[in-house]
């Protein structure tokens, strides 16, 4: 099979799902797009060729782009081989490349050392929030004159607004953070 031809298939398949995900019948989406069913249902099943024009409108109305229904499929854009870093008492993974979804940034973390106080120098602050999940061990969060202990299978989300840092108590502790684009700067740079 050439590449054209795999692409194709993989925007008719693309194309069928979305609609079925939708709970779409082939007349409903037919209807949307100012075909006929007939005309919709050879495009899917690969009896009629989709122009561009109608790939414009078949993107529009499945609420998607162009870009997403023609994506190649390949297991590289699946796979992520995270790179460990260590410092400072952590090691980090990185599990998404460069920003994920909505600017996220995923990271897994074992951490060593306990959390820095305000005592110990300035908390960083930024816009934005933190979102975690501790996987092992117990985490000590420190938000601005408040330390709180998170467990083993227990999440926090803050506004980054506020003081904060946050280490392992007693022990390494393994955690999954989400941050926000401003927070995975700040987090870098320290």
């Amino acid at each position: 099979m050439t590449q054209t031809s795999e692409i194709e298939t993989l925007v008719r398949q693309r194309i069928r799902a979305l609609r079925v995900a939708r709970g779409w019948s082939l007349d409903d989406l037919a209807d949307r797009c100012f075909f006929s069913a007939s005309t919709l249902s050879r495009m899917e099943t690969g009896h009629r060729r989709i122009g561009l024009d109608q790939l414009m409108v078949l993107a529009r109305e499945l609420g998607t782009s162009i870009d997403q229904l023609v994506e190649p499929e390949d297991d590289e854009d699946v796979v992520i081989r995270p790179v460990r870093d260590e410092s400072r008492g952590r090691t980090v993974w990185s599990l998404t490349r460069d920003q994920g979804p909505h600017g996220v940034k995923v990271l897994r973390m074992r951490l060593t050392q306990p959390p820095a106080r305000a005592e110990d120098g300035d908390l960083p602050v930024h816009p934005g929030r933190d979102w975690l999940t501790v996987l092992s061990g117990t985490l000590l969060l420190v938000l601005g004159d408040r330390t709180i202990r998170i467990e083993a299978g227990q999440a926090a989300e803050f506004s980054t607004m506020v003081p904060h840092s946050f280490g392992a108590e007693g022990g390494p502790a393994e955690v999954i953070m989400m941050l926000d684009p401003e927070g995975e700067r700040t987090h870098r740079a320290r």
